[in-house]
């Protein structure tokens, strides 16, 4: 139990029982007596709560509970994420399948949110949780994958390189499915290519599970290979996009986080130098056009270009029409 979860225990406590001795809050509390004291001092120095002490009978109280009201919500916005993001989930399972089993599960978690909101407040109606503009349709191959990828067997697809516009069969050995913007994909070991690859499973257009199991691939060699690029993309050989962000820009780009790795400054004209790691650009350049004028790539040269090719052919495209 955090320290914001005690605060609001004490709070109730002291008004269901009245006055409660210090033995009694840690014992509801499952804390030591010195944190009980340190937790009342700090409702009484920061929050101005009205809490009595009576030295004879050791116990607290409020002296006037209708007068204050405990500010605050006891959620962090990591926990009101991840709650709205289950509630949407359970909102999606057919009734004929799981969702059934699932009804107990959505009751607990309304019980929480009303225990831990001022006032039982309505979560799924003051709350919202947004996905990205383009839904993603649920790939039909899914269940082939994650039966693969559990079961510790090869899988035989057939890949359609969408950048190429060509389609490969290829067998391969699924490590792990990851979610990852609105989309799953599958990084596997490639018996076609030799080595590791990661697979989106919307361009999968036939898998079948195979009886020849699975080759093992270590959880630090998927990571150095897979999962030191920049989003979906990984590779080893590794750059560093250094990228110049507007005054304007800057206001948003600096607190936002692009990379585990990444660094940034601020220069004396307010714009915001940016240092990214990345292994493949094809995403890191996606997420570069969506800023247009309000970013400068300052390097490497390779990726300056792809930028400027990029834009040079949006501007060619709309002096057609």
């Amino acid at each position: 139990m955090d320290r914001s979860e005690r605060f609001h225990h004490i709070d109730r406590l002291l008004r269901q029982r009245g006055p409660v001795t210090v033995l009694g809050l840690c014992e509801a509390l499952e804390v030591s007596r010195a944190t009980i004291v340190r937790d009342i001092q700090y409702l009484r120095d920061r929050f101005g709560a009205p809490i009595t002490w009576n030295r004879e009978r050791q116990t607290y109280a409020y002296e006037s509970a209708e007068l204050f009201t405990l500010p605050g919500l006891w959620l962090s916005a990591a926990e009101l994420e991840s709650l709205l993001t289950i509630n949407a989930l359970l909102d999606r399972l057919q009734p004929e399948l799981i969702g059934k089993h699932l009804q107990p599960l959505r009751q607990r978690l309304q019980r929480l949110v009303q225990d831990r909101l001022p006032n039982g407040a309505d979560l799924t109606r003051r709350l919202r949780l947004i996905n990205s503009a383009t839904a993603r349709v649920e790939p039909p191959l899914f269940p082939e994958f994650a039966q693969a990828t559990l079961e510790r067997r090869r899988l035989w697809i057939l890949h359609k390189n969408r950048e190429r516009d060509e389609t490969i069969a290829r067998e391969i050995s699924p490590q792990r499915l990851v979610r990852y913007r609105d989309n799953w994909y599958c990084d596997a070991w490639c018996h076609l290519r030799n080595g590791l690859r990661s697979f989106a499973l919307d361009a999968v257009e036939a898998a079948s599970v195979l009886d020849r199991k699975a080759a093992e691939i270590s959880d630090d060699k998927l990571d150095a290979k897979l999962g030191a690029g920049y989003g979906i993309f990984g590779g080893r050989n590794k750059h560093t996009a250094h990228l110049r962000f507007t005054a304007r820009a800057a206001r948003w780009v600096s607190r936002e986080r692009w990379h585990p790795t990444q660094s940034g400054q601020f220069l004396a004209d307010g714009r915001y130098d940016l240092k990214v790691p990345y292994t493949d650009n094809r995403e890191l350049v996606m997420d570069l056009m969506r800023h247009g004028s309000d970013v400068e790539v300052l390097g490497p040269p390779e990726l300056r270009q792809t930028v400027i090719a990029r834009l040079e052919a949006a501007r060619q495209q709309y002096a057609k029409s």
